[in-house]
């Protein structure tokens, strides 16, 4: 028999699959369904709606059913609409639970698509099923239990977010105390290379070319400064976006750590630290963006300089897997605390106090932004790589040492 078509049924369901068939089953016999996939959202489509009658999945995500259905009584309208319960869980104990939480039935999956109107025709004429007092109020209790046990479980969720939210907070004030520092030390030396400039000019027609190159120098630092700190900023922001571009192409590591040391050479020297660079030459290509994948290990390699004291050593390595290409940098550094080891490839992360924040990138314990680690994960992520930190603890006074692994795919699976 076909139903008037303002008789309005809502099927609260997480799963697809059965909101389609159910929906489909309903709307052949005149039914006018709506649907949700959740509980919150049902809730909002019940008010909205005022349906006749709920059909409601027992296993729904954030709130269960019987919690969304001791929700629904509460509300104006709703404490004599037919709720079924249409679950697959039939688990002892599950129907009178559901019963006992206000459902005026218990149904189970897979449905009878021949039978399953006639159950729901009856649920409209009035038809619950039974349970006794004594049922009700045992298994009342019990949900009761449950929904507390839920509480918790949330209240103790939303702690932790508020704790992850506290710490968010706190490093982007760090952050911009960060920013803040490293731009105005470069900006102090242009604008004071460029007065000096100007003074030079002033005093004389013929400035002596020695001044100048020093004062061209100085201004060509400052500038060059502030490139670095934009330019990271940019690269945080494109990997946080999603927008990293990445041209593909062969590339051998070997060739990347020669121009690295090239680059550190001088710091190292001026800190008497020993670089060991291992024979990568027989490591096989790997398929990647060499500038991006340089930029990753400049980084990691950069905080091997930064937290090793002076004197100490720092090697890198390099082991052919099956499928991949393990480049490993190890330091003699004051290490990463184990608890910590998770957050330094997170956004503006830096690990400790930034009381003693300085500008220089490679002075001991010196300073940036908490954007190298994060930049070199992005840039690993994109390449579908991984990178990691092994570190027993960190300890200034008696150094342990930190390694960090950044394993490269061969191939990458999209092309």
């Amino acid at each position: 028999m076909m139903q008037d078509a303002k008789t309005k049924i809502l099927y609260i369901e997480d799963d697809f699959a059965s909101r389609q068939l159910v929906e489909r089953v309903l709307n052949n016999r005149g039914y006018t369904v709506y649907l949700a996939d959740d509980g919150l959202q049902g809730i909002t489509v019940a008010r909205e709606k005022q349906p006749q009658l709920i059909l409601m999945d027992i296993n729904l995500p954030n709130m269960d059913g019987r919690e969304i259905t001791t929700r629904l009584r509460s509300l104006p309208n709703f404490a004599d609409v037919p709720i079924v319960a249409l679950t697959a869980n039939n688990s002892p104990g599950s129907r009178k639970l559901a019963l006992a939480a206000g459902c005026t039935g218990f149904l189970t999956k897979p449905i009878d698509v021949a039978t399953f109107p006639g159950r729901i025709e009856e649920f409209l004429h009035g038809h619950e099923e039974p349970l006794s007092a004594d049922e009700r109020s045992v298994h009342l209790q019990k949900h009761a239990q449950n929904i507390v046990e839920r509480l918790e479980e949330k209240v103790r969720e939303l702690e932790q977010v508020n704790h992850r939210l506290r710490e968010l907070d706190s490093l982007k004030s760090d952050f911009i105390l960060l920013v803040s520092h490293e731009l105005r030390t470069p900006l102090t030396l242009v604008h004071g290379y460029a007065h000096l400039l100007q003074e030079h000019l002033k005093r004389s027609e013929a400035v002596p070319v020695s001044d100048l190159t020093h004062v061209a120098t100085g201004l060509a630092a400052g500038a060059d400064r502030m490139q670095e700190v934009i330019g990271e900023i940019i690269s945080v922001s494109r990997i946080a976006s999603g927008k990293l571009d990445v041209s593909l192409g062969p590339v051998r590591l070997a060739h990347i750590m020669e121009d690295l040391e090239t680059r550190y050479q001088e710091v190292c020297l001026a800190r008497r630290l020993n670089l060991h660079i291992g024979d990568l030459s027989h490591l096989p290509l790997i398929e990647g963006d060499g500038k991006q994948i340089k930029t990753a290990v400049s980084h990691v390699l950069s905080n091997a300089i930064k937290y090793t004291p002076d004197k100490g050593h720092i090697y890198v390595v390099g082991r052919a897997l099956d499928d991949a290409v393990d480049l490993i940098i190890k330091d003699t550094g004051i290490g990463v605390p184990p608890e910590e080891q998770r957050h330094i490839f997170d956004q503006f992360y830096a690990l400790g106090s930034i009381e003693h924040h300085s500008t220089s990138k490679s002075a001991f314990q010196g300073g940036g932004l908490g954007l190298g680690l994060a930049i070199a994960k992005g840039i690993m992520d994109a390449h579908n790589g991984r990178i990691w930190v092994e570190s027993d603890r960190r300890d200034p006074d008696n150094p342990p040492g930190s390694t960090f692994h950044l394993l490269f795919p061969l191939k990458q699976a999209i092309k």
